[in-house]
């Protein structure tokens, strides 16, 4: 019996060994999260330990972390590819803390997606609402039922480049359609819900279909119907799993992301050309002082 207990009991600390995570995973939201609000279930269901807003709330929380254990910490920005700003604002608070207890520790993550990733996450979302559709009318209607439904592509409002990068993906969703119309509006934006709900039933669709372009469900609307979450639970953990690992793998290589990071805002905005004296030839957006990573 003796001999059993201290085999179970190295089992047991095998097993926990083997299930402790790898690193500290930290999650940097901005305006397609609530500023890291929405996040908050995947801190509460143990897939991140931290969803923070970028600046000093993220320095503090990558402190703590970088204390607390002698793990790696990764952070992984929360963008679904509309937000470069999130991941370049993200890769400059993490550059101030690479001293000596972040050497070799501390990893900026891939983004959670890009604008291909939300495409395909969108037509998913999209089949997924014409198929409930179908199921929904008779086997005789089941084909006008999905020809009546339109999809609203909802998603807090940002800026102007922000916005309108929405509009060119729903219109990209919509070229192997499910759906005879893809439309998009803005939590408080131009247009907002009710509008995009209105022009959906101008434009004859029967039903209104809401899918999220961002972390969280859609918000309620008059006329529209909760087409559910962009992506579940299981599939947002799988993707910041392979975000981590590729954070973790890199960093074996010495190589921690910051870098690569700080150009991601390269081609967002307005372009523009130096002059003729400055060897920095290619255009590039204006840099405004009013970062978030900056302010703060």
């Amino acid at each position: 019996m003796p001999h059993a207990c201290a085999n179970a009991a190295t089992d047991a600390a095998a097993r926990t060994r083997a299930e402790a995570p790898a690193a500290s995973v930290l999650l940097v939201g901005g305006h397609e999260s609530g500023a890291a609000d929405r996040l908050r279930p995947l801190v509460r269901d143990g897939i991140a330990a931290g969803a923070v807003g970028v600046g000093r709330e993220l320095a503090a929380a990558v402190d703590r972390a970088l204390a607390g254990s002698e793990r790696p910490v990764c952070v992984v920005p929360m963008t679904l590819g509309r937000d470069p700003r999130l991941v370049a604002d993200t890769a400059r608070t993490l550059r101030r803390l690479t001293g000596a207890a972040g050497t070799g520790r501390l990893a900026l993550c891939a983004p959670f997606g890009e604008p291909a990733h939300l495409i395909g996450w969108l037509r998913a979302a999209a089949e997924r609402a014409a198929t409930a559709a179908a199921a929904s009318a008779a086997s005789a209607n089941a084909s006008a039922a999905t020809e009546q439904t339109a999809v609203l592509v909802t998603a807090p409002r940002s800026g102007p480049f922000e916005d309108a990068e929405l509009f060119r993906i729903a219109r990209l969703v919509r070229q192997y359609r499910t759906h005879r119309w893809v439309e998009v509006a803005f939590e408080g934006g131009d247009p907002d819900l009710a509008e995009g709900v209105e022009r959906c039933r101008r434009l004859g669709a029967g039903r209104v279909v809401l899918l999220p372009a961002g972390f969280g469900p859609a918000p309620a609307v008059a006329g529209g119907e909760d087409g559910g979450p962009l992506l579940s639970a299981r599939a947002v953990a799988g993707v910041l799993r392979a975000r981590v690992a590729g954070a973790l793998d890199r960093l074996r290589r010495q190589e921690d992301g910051i870098a690569t990071g700080l150009d991601a805002e390269h081609g967002h905005g307005f372009p523009h050309s130096h002059g003729p004296a400055d060897h920095h030839q290619h255009p590039h957006p204006h840099h405004h002082p009013n970062s978030t990573a900056e302010k703060r």
